[in-house]
């Protein structure tokens, strides 16, 4: 069999798949027959490779000639102008100024932990895992006690990523030390915040590394099963997890006795329905046990009295994705990125009014402003930001002269705003902050499961009263009457849906007040109607 003298990785989520990528590497491989180059040039299928919005996204090295929007005719003239003849095809190559596109090198301010593997490897082959240094953390766990693995992650200080920041380390030691021989892990990979799709992203670019970590998560706190909780609405991250966990049982790596360890685990993906609230964990356990997906009174809380009342340890994607960089790396080197009090890295989502939208990992600590202009690029020409949504629906609206906050748990915190789902939504002058509030309420009150009246009340009141404004209606009593009924739905609200309504209200307020103010004024404004629907 001849080496390869050239690969061609292809980006296979989701997003590539609406755009016709299978009809892409179907006409690339039938191409290189052709061209007599199919034992010379290999054709990898691999997760994201960064960048949003850009259709079929494909690199060839060892140039690193990245492609975007290549539909299936593109795909033969790149074979033939590239592959064979060595011209890269210049209108369809991507600028290199893209930084978002580079997994292969540290671009700009970029430092990939959990996004290490992605778009490097076939996810659906454990043998490609395995090669960069896959599954060696749980070998070197199951020689050392539990209770090691959790000081050495409470040692990292490593911080759950799913919103909250709880440290992970002290949730995993409440769990083991909780009494009862059965215990539950959990992966909240239901993901329903809008403008959030990192967890699907990682999920589908490097499942195994997920399966690692739970398995390493189950070990440290004497669990024997684990689920997987993954929106329904995400087939090919279930389709990879299934089939990743089948390899993994093949390989010894789930199932009875572990790598002859004699410690056993096993997993389970359970599809969600696609309720919002589902997850929050408590409401996740409840649709996991077959009941409808409402919040549960705390305490108890999951770490004692969780799945089936059992301890559980409930941590989503991202956060399970560091833990066997962790334990391989260890925890003074997770202490060396990142700030003391928020070590590590942080995936986000970058969207909207920028140049290069996707994914992008960086330390813990980074300034906005780092990743509107030098990892996005900035507004298109011409445009200005006007503002940014930190957090998704759930999270704050920052303002130009906010740009300089730097994104950890702690420093958001001090300025009334939070990391949230780590989407971060950028918007320029054309957007309409009444209207863009407006999407965000309307979101809640469609999500609302309805259980507690503060939040089934609120919600559509607080609609009621946006609509009221962007009409021109009322006076400004209004903002301060949506404020009273945003504090007491954060006060009364039985789960995070109804609480965290404050957050995009007070900060939309306060940071962009005279917007709303005019609105009073004069009724809707001629940008209402283009920004209608901006997250729905």
């Amino acid at each position: 069999m001849r080496i390869a003298r050239a690969h061609v990785l292809v980006g296979v989520d989701e997003e590539a798949r609406l755009a016709g990528v299978e009809r892409v590497l179907s006409a690339l491989r039938k191409k290189l027959a052709e061209l007599g180059l199919a034992d010379e040039v290999q054709v990898v299928e691999t997760g994201t490779l960064g960048l949003s919005g850009r259709g079929v996204v494909l690199v060839v090295y060892p140039e690193g000639v990245y492609y975007a929007g290549v539909t299936p005719e593109a795909a033969e003239e790149i074979a033939e102008e590239h592959l064979l003849k060595g011209r890269p095809v210049e209108r369809l190559r991507l600028p290199p100024q893209a930084p978002v596109v580079a997994p292969r090198r540290l671009l700009g301010r970029q430092t990939r932990v959990v996004l290490r593997n992605c778009g490097l490897i076939d996810p659906e082959d454990i043998e490609d895992y395995i090669a960069t240094g896959g599954y060696e953390a749980l070998s070197r766990a199951l020689q050392r006690r539990p209770e090691e693995l959790i000081r050495e992650i409470k040692s990292a200080g490593l911080r759950g990523r799913g919103g909250a920041g709880f440290p992970t380390g002290i949730k995993w030691e409440a769990v083991a030390r909780a009494a009862g021989p059965e215990k539950y892990v959990i992966c909240n990979a239901d993901e329903g915040e809008p403008g959030t799709f990192k967890d699907r992203l990682i999920l589908e670019g490097d499942t195994h590394k997920l399966i690692e970590g739970m398995l390493l998560a189950g070990y440290a706190v004497g669990a024997h099963k684990g689920y997987v909780y993954i929106r329904g609405e995400y087939v090919l991250s279930i389709a990879r997890m299934e089939r990743a966990i089948a390899q993994a049982r093949e390989y010894g790596l789930l199932g009875e006795d572990i790598l002859e360890s004699g410690y056993s685990f096993d997993l389970e993906v359970r599809p969600g329905a696609g309720a919002y609230v589902c997850g929050e964990e408590t409401s996740l356990i409840e649709s996991l046990e077959g009941k409808r997906g409402w919040p549960r009174l705390r305490p108890p809380f999951p770490v004692t009295y969780g799945l089936w009342g059992k301890p559980t340890v409930v941590n989503n994607v991202e956060t399970l994705a560091n833990v066997p960089e962790i334990v391989f790396r260890g925890a003074d080197w997770f202490r060396t990125l990142g700030t003391s009090s928020c070590p590590g890295t942080k995936v986000f989502m970058l969207l909207g009014h920028v140049q290069f939208p996707g994914l992008v990992e960086v330390e813990m600590g980074t300034p906005l402003r780092t990743l509107v202009y030098e990892l996005g690029g900035g507004p298109p020409e011409g445009a200005r930001v006007k503002g940014v949504l930190v957090g998704g629906a759930a999270g704050a609206f920052l303002s130009p002269e906010d740009l300089d906050v730097r994104l950890d748990f702690d420093s958001m915190r001090e300025m009334a705003a939070a990391l949230g789902s780590g989407a971060i939504l950028v918007f320029d002058q054309s957007v309409c902050m009444v209207d863009m509030l407006g999407s965000v309420l309307r979101f809640f009150r469609h999500e609302s499961c309805g259980q507690c009246t503060p939040c089934r009340v609120g919600t559509d009141a607080l609609v009621r009263l946006l609509d009221s404004i962007r009409n021109g209606e009322g006076d400004e009593g209004i903002l301060e009457l949506m404020m009273e009924i945003t504090d007491t739905m954060n006060l009364a609200s039985l789960c995070p849906l109804g609480q965290s309504v404050a957050l995009p209200v007070g900060t939309a307020l306060s940071r962009f007040r005279g917007e709303f103010q005019r609105h009073l004024e004069g009724g809707e404004c001629p940008r209402c109607r283009q920004s209608e629907g901006a997250l729905t």
